[in-house]
């Protein structure tokens, strides 16, 4: 059962812009390269709207997904910060974080640990433990596993590289939060050169909130971006709850297919954001996900469960009765342009 959150944010609230530095460090990066923005015209003229666009992310870096941006990020500088001695790099993760950080890690010759939670299949530990990194399994949820982590750099003078904050512990994350910009800024360039700019919706699969911290930031700078709405899986939705509270709740998480956005609490630097530049959020269920990367898959798109959750949010957004006023909450309409981040590539054979 998928649940629909709104939110009325005020249309003029304005963030800072953000930093682009990353931008500029990645192009410096061998293999750089702008992930592709596919278009759909004959989904887009199935769901109602007149253009979609995907920005595939399932080869990013050499990794399948979108993390490698702010891990490279993150990992840059936090070796530039201790004048490039060898140490160690630890993080929590539920898959595709945890093998970024470790992979940035041995290029830039430092040590990786990494924590994985209960659930984080064998698959995805076989890839981190490949790229040189000894992974810990945590018997407990995404949130223990960061807990565990933050523990053991405080106890070994290790380095955190953790895609989420908390009190006393903000300038890493923000460093993840800006890799991140790296993909907006080639979807604006992409969009345009399709003829496609001005997007009028963007779709945000979200975990602790990190990307859509980016991607709010991103559409916020200036008054009359587009709208954005975050999507996660119906057994570890927080973001919905909290707007209902006025503040982060923390919800118990269950089993999903959509390891990476399996995470009970949101990072305490991206609530500010999603709070007053969120138009709405959205829940799927691991089937609909499942559904969804079959119909991309049709398209020529291999997305992962998580990636998919994009386009299984924008079928709840537009479907029946309900999608009228849904659409209309979010100005959607038959010539508006949708942006679907697809964050993972499909898991391997």
């Amino acid at each position: 059962m998928s649940t629909w959150y709104p939110n009325e944010r005020d249309p003029s609230w304005t963030c800072p812009a953000p930093t682009r530095d990353a931008l500029t460090f990645h192009r410096s990066l061998d293999g750089y390269a702008p992930t592709p923005v596919v278009d759909l015209p004959a989904l887009a003229g199935e769901l109602g709207v007149g253009r979609l666009l995907v920005k595939d992310e399932s080869a990013r870096l050499g990794l399948p997904a979108f993390k490698a941006l702010g891990a490279s990020w993150a990992v840059h500088q936090v070796v530039e910060h201790r004048a490039g001695a060898p140490g160690t790099l630890v993080t929590a993760t539920d898959g595709n974080h945890g093998r970024a950080v470790a992979r940035f890690a041995r290029m830039r010759g430092q040590d990786a640990r990494i924590f994985v939670p209960r659930g984080v299949g064998a698959p995805a530990i076989a890839a981190i433990e490949g790229e040189g990194a000894p992974v810990t399994r945590v018997d407990g949820t995404y949130d223990d596993a960061v807990a565990a982590a933050a523990q053991a750099a405080r106890e070994n003078d290790w380095d955190l590289v953790q895609d989420t904050a908390w009190d006393g512990y903000h300038q890493v994350p923000a460093w993840i939060v800006d890799g991140y910009g790296t993909l907006l800024v080639e979807l604006d360039a992409q969009a345009e050169a399709l003829g496609a700019a001005p997007i009028d919706l963007v779709i945000v699969p979200t975990g602790v909130g990190s990307l859509l911290q980016a991607v709010i930031a991103h559409c916020r700078t200036h008054p009359g971006g587009p709208a954005v709405v975050a999507v996660e899986p119906d057994v570890a939705a927080c973001i919905g709850p909290s707007l209902a509270a006025g503040h982060p709740v923390t919800v118990e998480t269950g089993i999903t297919s959509m390891a990476g956005l399996n995470c009970g609490t949101l990072s305490p630097m991206a609530w500010p954001y999603i709070q007053q530049g969120l138009d709405a959020a959205v829940t799927v269920s691991d089937q609909q996900a499942a559904d969804a990367a079959e119909r991309l898959a049709h398209d020529g798109v291999g997305a992962g469960p998580c990636g998919a959750a994009s386009l299984a949010a924008l079928r709840v957004v537009v479907d029946g009765a309900a999608g009228r006023a849904r659409c209309a909450h979010l100005g959607l309409g038959p010539d508006s342009t949708v942006a679907l981040l697809v964050t993972e590539a499909a898991p391997s054979a």
